[in-house]
C-alpha cells in the first residue's frame, strides 16, 4: 500500500492551537510530526503514516537520499521561509516529483502546483526582498515602535547570546583570538566583551548582575543619548539651514534612572535575571531586595567623547562597517586585552549559557527585557510605548494566522492533489490567491516551463543529461560530449568547485586530470567523500558549438555506482 511521510523538527507551541486543528493544549511542546502522525492515526487506524523530527536541508541529505526520494510520487510544502521553499523546490525538480507549494499570511493565501516537465518551479518567480529598517535609524534615528522593538532583539542576542558563544569559542579554541584578529571590525569590541564577561564584570553574584544591569541602563538610555546630543545638538542646522532635527528625526531625550519608576525596574530586573541565567547563577524575582541592591550601585557622571564618529544615513553606515573592517588595529590595545583574559580552559571548564530568544515561556524574562527596553528606547525618542502583547506580535515576527484562511488554503491544495493523481493537462491546473479582506480570489494556469532549444533538441529546467556508462573518465566524458551533441565542453564544476577549464594554465595539472574517473576527480579537488548510498554526481558545464558560439545546456546527473 501507499505510505505519508511526514517530517516536522519544531514542536508544538500554544499559539499553533487556534489553526492546527490536529493538536491539543494537552500536545503543547510535543514533536509536531508525532503528534499528528498519531492524531490521524486515530481518525483511520488503516492509514500508514511515516513520520521524522529533522528538518529536510542539506545537512540531512543522508537520510532524505535517492531512496527516499525516488519512493515519492509527490511533495506538498507547509513551510514558513523563502530558503526552505527554494531547496524543496531544487530537490523536486531533480527528482522530476511534483510539488504543491502554498502559504498563509494573515488574510491571504495563495497556492502553487508545480509539475515536472508541464510547469516552471516555485523558484522560477521571485517575491521581491522584504524591506530592512536602515542601520542608521535602527542605531540612531528610529521614529517608530517597530524600530525600538528591533534594536531592543538585537541587544538581547548581543548581550546573552552571541557574548556567551563569544566566550565558549575562546574557551574551546586555542587559536581564537588569533582568528579574531583577522576580522577587525569587529575584534576590538569583541574582546572588550570577552575581558567585562570573564573578567572585570563576571556575574558571580546576583547582586553583581543588578549592578551591571543598573550600568547598562545608564549606557543604553542616558550616555549614549547625551553623546548623540553632544555629537548634534538640539539647535544644529544642516547644509542647507533647515534644523538637523526634524523630519523622521525626532530629538531625543536622555532618562535619569529612577527606582520608583516601574518600567526602569522591569528593565532591571529582566536584565538582571537574564545574566544571572547566562552565569549559571539562581534567578530572583524580589522587587524589593533589587531595590536594595541599587542602592549600592556608584554610577560614573557622563563626561562626552570627543571624536566619535555617528552615522547620520545608510551610506555613512555601510561607509563605516567596510571602514572598520579594512582599518588598521591597535595591535597594542588588542594584545593587552587578550593578556587580561583568564586561561582558555578555565573558560572551557565552566562555559556560559547561550541563551536562545523565546518569546512563548512567560516565566524566562525574554519578552520582560524586550518590552522594558523598547519602552526605554521609545520613551528616549518620545514614541509612544507598546504594551507586551504588541511587542510579542513584533518581536517573535509573529504573523496573526487564521483558521479561515489556513481551511481555504489546504482545499484549494486538495482539488490539485486531485487532479495530479488523475495526470490532468496543464490547462486544468490552477494556482491561486486570495485575500479575504478585500474580498479578493483569483485562479490562474500555472505558467509553462519555458523551452529552451539546441539544433532539433527541445529542453527545459526539468531537463537533464543522463549519463550512465560507469564512472568513466574526464576525458571520455568530453569525448561524450563531443560525439553526442558536438558540443565542445569548455567548463566543468561540481558544486562551487570547477573540475575542467578549457584555459587551464597548468598544462600538467590538464595531464593529470584527464585520465582521472570523474568521482576521483570530484573527490580530489573538493577534498570530500562520498557516502555509501550515493549514485548519482551532479555537474554544470559550458559548452560551445562548431561556431565557438556558447551554447546552454541542461545540468548532468552523472551515476558513478
Amino acid at each position: 500500500g501507499g505510505c505519508v511521510h511526514i517530517t516536522d523538527m519544531d514542536t508544538i507551541e500554544k499559539s499553533n492551537l487556534n489553526r492546527q486543528f490536529l493538536f491539543r493544549t494537552a500536545d503543547i511542546q510535543k514533536l509536531k510530526a508525532t503528534t499528528a502522525a498519531e492524531a490521524v492515526t486515530r481518525m483511520n487506524s488503516a492509514i500508514n503514516i511515516k513520520c521524522y523530527n529533522a528538518r529536510v536541508g542539506p545537512e540531512t541529505e543522508e537520510q532524505f537520499d535517492d531512496d527516499f526520494f525516488e519512493q515519492l510520487d509527490g511533495v506538498c510544502n507547509a513551510l514558513d521561509n523563502v530558503q526552505a521553499r527554494l531547496y524543496m523546490d531544487q530537490r523536486c525538480i531533480y527528482y522530476q516529483k511534483p510539488l504543491l507549494e502554498s502559504g498563509t499570511q494573515g488574510t491571504k493565501g495563495n497556492v502553487q502546483v508545480v509539475v515536472p516537465h508541464l510547469t516552471e518551479s516555485y523558484g522560477s518567480s521571485r517575491d521581491p526582498p522584504e524591506k530592512s529598517i536602515p542601520i542608521c535609524t535602527l542605531k540612531n534615528f528610529p521614529n517608530a515602535i517597530e524600530h525600538t522593538i528591533q534594536w531592543a532583539r538585537d541587544e538581547f542576542e548581543g548581550l546573552f547570546r552571541q557574548q556567551a558563544e563569544d566566550a565558549n569559542s575562546y574557551g574551546r579554541d586555542a587559536d581564537y583570538i588569533k582568528n579574531l584578529k583577522l576580522h577587525p571590525g569587529t575584534a576590538m569590541s569583541t574582546l572588550t566583551a570577552l575581558r567585562d564577561n570573564l573578567v572585570t564584570k563576571k556575574g558571580s553574584s546576583f547582586k553583581e548582575c543588578v549592578v551591571w544591569a543598573r550600568l547598562k541602563f545608564e549606557e543604553l538610555f542616558h550616555n549614549n543619548i547625551k553623546q548623540l546630543l553632544y555629537n548634534f545638538p538640539l539647535d544644529m542646522t544642516t547644509s542647507t539651514g533647515t534644523p538637523f532635527w526634524s523630519g523622521p528625526k525626532r530629538a531625543p531625550s536622555p532618562l535619569v534612572f529612577n527606582a520608583a519608576e516601574p518600567l526602569h525596574i522591569d528593565f532591571i530586573l529582566a536584565a538582571a535575571n537574564l545574566r544571572a541565567k547566562m552565569f549559571g547563577l539562581a534567578e530572583c524575582k524580589d522587587v524589593a531586595a533589587v531595590r536594595e541592591a541599587l542602592q549600592d550601585v556608584m554610577v560614573p557622571e557622563f563626561v562626552p567623547q570627543q571624536g566619535v564618529k555617528i552615522q547620520v544615513n545608510e551610506s555613512e553606515a555601510q561607509q563605516e562597517a567596510s571602514g572598520a573592517a579594512s582599518g588598521d588595529l591597535d595591535e597594542e590595545v588588542l594584545t593587552r586585552l587578550a593578556n587580561d583574559l583568564p586561561p582558555p580552559a578555565t573558560v572551557a571548564a565552566s562555559p556560559l549559557l547561550a541563551i536562545e530568544f523565546e518569546k512563548d515561556d512567560d516565566t524566562n524574562f525574554h519578552m520582560d527585557f524586550i518590552t522594558a527596553c523598547s519602552n526605554l528606547r521609545a520613551t528616549n525618542y518620545s514614541i509612544a510605548n507598546a504594551d507586551r502583547h504588541q511587542t510579542k506580535l513584533i518581536a517573535g515576527k509573529i504573523i496573526p494566522a487564521i483558521a479561515t484562511t489556513t481551511a481555504m488554503v489546504t482545499g484549494f491544495v486538495c482539488f490539485e492533489l486531485y487532479k495530479l493523481v488523475q495526470k490532468a493537462p496543464l490547462e486544468s491546473y490552477k494556482n491561486a490567491f486570495a485575500n479575504l479582506a478585500l474580498p479578493f480570489l483569483s485562479f490562474s494556469e500555472p505558467i509553462a516551463a519555458p523551452k529552451r532549444e539546441y539544433k532539433s533538441i527541445e529542453w527545459t529546467l526539468w531537463s537533464r543529461i543522463d549519463i550512465d556508462q560507469g564512472d568513466i573518465t574526464l576525458q571520455q566524458f568530453l569525448d561524450h560530449f563531443k560525439s553526442q551533441y558536438q558540443l565542445e565542453v569548455s567548463m566543468i564544476s561540481f558544486g562551487v568547485s570547477i573540475l575542467y577549464s578549457g584555459f587551464m594554465t597548468s598544462k600538467k595539472k590538464l595531464q593529470e586530470r584527464l585520465p582521472m574517473p570523474m568521482s576521483e576527480l570530484a573527490k580530489t579537488v573538493t577534498k570530500t567523500d562520498f557516502n555509501d548510498k550515493q549514485r548519482y554526481l551532479v555537474f554544470e558545464v559550458c559548452c560551445t558549438d562548431e561556431d565557438d558560439e556558447d551554447v546552454e545546456t541542461p545540468y548532468v546527473r552523472y551515476k558513478f555506482r
